[in-house]
């Protein structure tokens, strides 16, 4: 009867996967937001069946063990490939630009979500932490899809704004390890392992892929899983979160990745098709509705105060750095952003005793908008036309020196001034 039932609520969670999935492919959406709204709407309902009883059966959808181990599993190597999907020649070529605006991305609504939740909202001290971590974070996967839907990616501004994304995200999850960690021995024994595996991974994980690359048991990808375990139990030990590991190592190993692009396409289709559906919808049920309803004012003011923090600290930044007004418009909204590292963030600290349901069904809920209402302004109202997209890029060749090498589309691509005039014109867009 015991393995009946597994094989069972295994069904049950797949088949929710999959209406996810078939529901994302309708109507042209984030995969994870409709996993996320399929777990909310089954969790609820099943909260509702099993209020009444109905057939005398026990309807609640709470995850068993090792449910909660491939949601873990799932929020581990999703954060690990999105580290890996960065390329290392897109950061070095505009690094003051992206560094400056992701940084700025990440920490104006942490400390405005942070201050708000305490000294307003009434939260103590770990709850608006909490609060403000899971409202800093930009949306890569929303930002990547709108990128590549626009062609936007194949433009010097959309790699900017990618690279800028990954910035913001690699601040929030330091933030997650470094604001709850225990500051004790664990710390320091976990802070050296990372540092000597991220400085030794590289070379040897290359030669190691290299060494094993046509055996299909993928000894190379098993041996990056027993990396990131590694790192995770020391960093669960220091009382970190797994992620940041995950997301430092994904960093490191994006060069070798790059060159892996089959197994990262293997590795991306396990990932999306077994682990983090788990998550998602893990995630999801943890909302409840009632909650949600009886605080939708908080929610309205928090997005209110995740977006008013971004253009305070992404805006000017992205007009000093030679932007036009649409641009940076578009940018700030993009930027604006928030889904899985939200998300991650609030479970977090909903799992940890941080922050009760109700303050986790408020945070999930305005990460999810931040999904969806930036987004549609930015595509709306600001998406960049080409004679915007020109006049930056002469503004920007305008404003390039010899003198100083580091203005103008110099500065905003970290390439020399000859380098910016022999290279190719980025593709525009209507």
């Amino acid at each position: 009867m015991e393995t009946s039932w597994t094989w069972g609520i295994a069904a049950v969670w797949v088949g929710l996967a999959l209406v996810a999935s078939l529901l994302s492919i309708r109507f042209k959406m984030s995969v994870a937001l409709v996993e996320i709204l399929v777990g909310i709407a089954a969790g609820n309902l099943a909260l509702l069946l099993d209020q009444y009883h109905l057939f005398g059966l026990h309807w609640q959808l709470k995850p068993n063990e090792w449910i909660a181990f491939l949601a873990g599993f799932g929020s581990i190597l999703l954060t690990f490939m999105a580290g890996a999907e960065i390329e290392p020649s897109l950061l070095r070529k505009s690094l003051k630009v992206t560094f400056a605006l992701g940084f700025a991305s990440f920490l104006a609504p942490f400390l405005g979500a942070a201050l708000y939740a305490y000294f307003v909202g009434g939260w103590d001290w770990n709850a608006s932490l909490i609060c403000g971590i899971a409202l800093s974070t930009t949306s890569v996967a929303v930002v990547y899809a709108v990128m590549i839907e626009t062609g936007l990616n194949e433009t010097e501004l959309g790699k900017l704004i990618l690279a800028a994304c990954f910035v913001t995200d690699l601040g929030t999850v330091v933030a997650l390890g470094a604001c709850f960690a225990n500051y004790n021995w664990t710390l320091g024994l976990f802070a050296g392992a990372a540092v000597l595996v991220l400085w030794l991974a590289p070379s040897f994980v290359d030669w190691f892929f290299r060494r094993y690359a046509t055996h299909m048991s993928e000894p190379g990808v098993k041996f990056v899983f027993f990396v990131l375990f590694a790192l995770g139990s020391l960093a669960a030990l220091a009382n970190s979160e797994a992620v940041l590991p995950a997301y430092l190592v994904g960093l490191a190993l994006a060069g070798v990745f790059a060159r892996q692009r089959e197994t990262v396409r293997r590795l991306r289709t396990t990932v999306f098709a077994l682990l983090t559906p788990f998550y998602f919808l893990n995630a999801g049920m943890k909302v409840q509705l009632a909650a949600l309803w009886a605080g939708l004012g908080l929610v309205v003011v928090l997005l209110g105060v995740k977006i008013a923090a971004k253009v305070v600290g992404v805006w000017p930044l992205a007009r000093l750095f030679g932007m036009a007004s649409r641009e940076s418009n578009y940018t700030t909204l993009l930027m604006s952003t928030g889904l899985t590292f939200g998300t991650i963030s609030a479970l977090f600290g909903l799992n940890r005793g941080y922050i009760d349901e109700y303050q986790y069904s408020i945070l999930v809920t305005v990460v999810i908008a931040s999904a969806v209402v930036p987004t549609v302004i930015a595509q709306t109202w600001f998406k960049p036309e080409i004679e915007p997209l020109v006049a930056f890029e002469s503004s920007s060749l305008a404003n390039t020196s010899p003198a100083s090498g580091a203005s103008g589309k110099a500065a905003f691509s970290g390439s020399t001034p000859e380098a910016s005039q022999d290279a190719p014109p980025p593709t525009q867009v209507k």
